[in-house]
C-alpha cells in the first residue's frame, strides 16, 4: 500500500499541498481529478522525488517504508514509475538503448541485448508500435500521441509496482487513447497500483477506476467510486468548493 499522510508541500515558496491524505491499495485503479492548480501534478512529482518541490511535513509510506528519505533512483528501484505530463526530448539517446539501461538499473540485473530486444518488441507490439520507432531518439520530434505511447511502452517494459500517470490521455486522438488504455489495463494486476491523474472522463470509460479522489486547494475533499466521474461531468467542481 502507498499511504500519503498530512502532506504539506511548497513550490518556490508557495504552499501547494495543504495536508493531503490519500491511500492507494494494491489491485486498485485510482483516479485523481481536480481543476487546474489544485495540486495534481505537484503530488505526482513529489511522489517521484523531484527536488524542486519542498516537502514541509507529512509522510509518504510504501509498505510502511518512508520513501521521502529516498532519491528518485531508489524510489524507482522500489517500484515507483511516473509518466510525465510533458515528456522531455532527449536527442542522441535511442528508445531501445534508454529502456535497456533503465530496465537493468531498476531491476538490478542485466539482460543481454537479444533478451531485452525480445521483451521490448513484445511490449511494443501490444501498443502497435513499429520496430523502427524503437531506434528513434527518445521523444525527439514526436507528436503528442507518440510521446504518450512511448511513456506507456516504458511502463510495460519496466513493469513497476506503482504507476503514476500524469495526464497520459491529454492530446490523444481516439485510436491512440484506446491503445494507451489497453496498455494500462494489460499492465494492471492484483499486486499493482495505478494512479491516473486526469481532467477528462473519456479515459476513465476505458480504464475503469475503483476509486476516484477529488483534490481542491491542495487537499482531497471527496472520494468515491467511478460514478463520481459522471457527477463531476454534470456539475463541475464549484459545488465541492461550497461544501
Amino acid at each position: 500500500m502507498l499511504e500519503i499522510k498530512n502532506l504539506h508541500v511548497e513550490f518556490k515558496g508557495k504552499e501547494i499541498l495543504r495536508g493531503l491524505n490519500l491511500n492507494l491499495e494494491p489491485g486498485k485503479i485510482n483516479a485523481l481529478m481536480g481543476p487546474n492548480g489544485s495540486g495534481k501534478s505537484t503530488l505526482a512529482h513529489v511522489l517521484a522525488g523531484d527536488p524542486k518541490y519542498n516537502v514541509v511535513s507529512g509522510e509518504i509510506l510504501l509498505n510502511k517504508k518512508d520513501i521521502l528519505l529516498l532519491n528518485p533512483t531508489d524510489r524507482a528501484k522500489e517500484g515507483l514509475f511516473l509518466s510525465f505530463q510533458n515528456p522531455v526530448e532527449i536527442e542522441g539517446v535511442k528508445i531501445h538503448t534508454f529502456l535497456r539501461q533503465a530496465y537493468n538499473s531498476v531491476h538490478g540485473k542485466k539482460l543481454s541485448i537479444l533478451e531485452f530486444n525480445e521483451l521490448l518488441e513484445k511490449k511494443a507490439s501490444q501498443l502497435s508500435i513499429p520496430k523502427e520507432f524503437l531506434s528513434r531518439y527518445l521523444n525527439k520530434g514526436f507528436s503528442g500521441g507518440e510521446k504518450k505511447k512511448a511513456e506507456i511502452l516504458q511502463l510495460l517494459v519496466l513493469n513497476p509496482k506503482i504507476a503514476i500517470l500524469d495526464e497520459t490521455d491529454s492530446g490523444l486522438d481516439i485510436d491512440s487513447l484506446k491503445l494507451v488504455a489497453e496498455g494500462i489495463n494489460s499492465f494492471m494486476n492484483k499486486d499493482k497500483i495505478v494512479l491516473i491523474i486526469t481532467h477528462y472522463k473519456r479515459i476513465l470509460q476505458l480504464v475503469q477506476p475503483d476509486k476516484v479522489s477529488i483534490i481542491l486547494n491542495g487537499k482531497i475533499v471527496l472520494e468515491g467510486n467511478g460514478e463520481l466521474v459522471n457527477e463531476l461531468e454534470e456539475k463541475g467542481y464549484e459545488w465541492l468548493d461550497k461544501k
